[in-house]
This record gives structure tokens, sequence and C-alpha cells, in this order.
């Protein structure tokens, strides 16, 4: 696919384990990202879910900075209760305030210039109402990380 279509990006998002299927063979940012590097082409990355590194038992914002930004090329944002195997798919920072505003920083840090995606599960809330919140969220965070830096951290 990425030889036959270099113009498109093409990108994985892992899952630790699925209702359906029970396992992944891709079930963490590590192995997603050694896939990665194993495939070899610019145009195959990954896009990473904050449920799914949740479910995994990992620092999202330390999975971000491992990926970087050659090889992420688009994050789900969301929160959740960080069960293993369980995704919530709350809006984002309604849990977590703090690792989503680590989240941000990280994107920022590594010069993140690929798709945000909102996957939160909207049933008993208005769906409009809470994708228009998830923006006002991120762009909130994004401008209290806009000053900070390593330093300052």
């Amino acid at each position: 696919c990425c030889d036959a279509s270099p113009a498109i990006q093409f990108s994985i998002e892992y899952k630790p384990t699925d209702e359906n299927t029970r396992f992944f063979t891709v079930p963490s940012t590590g192995a997603a990202i050694l896939l990665a590097r194993d495939v070899n082409r610019t145009n195959f990355g990954l896009t990473l879910d904050v449920g799914h590194m949740l479910m995994a038992g990992e620092n999202p914002g330390q999975s971000i900075a491992m990926a970087g930004s050659k090889l992420l090329f688009g994050i789900q944002l969301n929160d959740g209760y960080t069960r293993l195997a369980a995704e919530d798919g709350l809006m984002f920072g309604s849990v977590h305030p703090s690792m989503a505003l680590e989240i941000i920083y990280q994107l920022r840090r590594i010069g993140f210039s690929g798709h945000f995606y909102f996957d939160t599960f909207p049933q008993r809330t208005n769906p409009v109402k809470e994708a228009e919140y998830n923006i006002r969220r991120v762009k909130k965070f994004w401008a209290a990380v806009e000053n900070m830096d390593d330093e300052t951290v």
C-alpha cells in the first residue's frame, strides 16, 4: 500500500485488547513504533488513542514523546478511568486534566502537525455540544502550554 500510494499517509492505531477479538497483534505504543520502523516508509505512521494508551497502562505523554513527529500522524483525544482493557471514551481532560495538559505539552514539544480526532462516546450528552466542549478544552490546554518549555516544566 505505502509504495503503491506514496501520496497517502497510512496509519496504524494499536489497541491492547478488543471486545470482539480479545487480543490485538500490536498491543502497545512500543510495538506500534517497532512495526512502523520495520515497515520503514515515510508515509506509514501511527495514530495514538488516549483511551487505548490508558487501557495499556501507558503514560500518554511519554508515548507521544516516544513516537515523535515523524511517526505520529494522528491523535485521538479522549479520557477514561484507566482500567486495563476498558475504554470509556469520555471527554478530553474530564478525568485527568493534568494528563491532558501533558499530552498537549508533548504534542507541542515534538512539533505535531498531524490530525486531531475526538474519539468519545456521547451516549447521554448532545454529541455536537460534546465536540464543541472537546475543541474548547484542547484550545485551552494549547494556550496553557504555549510558554512552557523543558526548563519551566
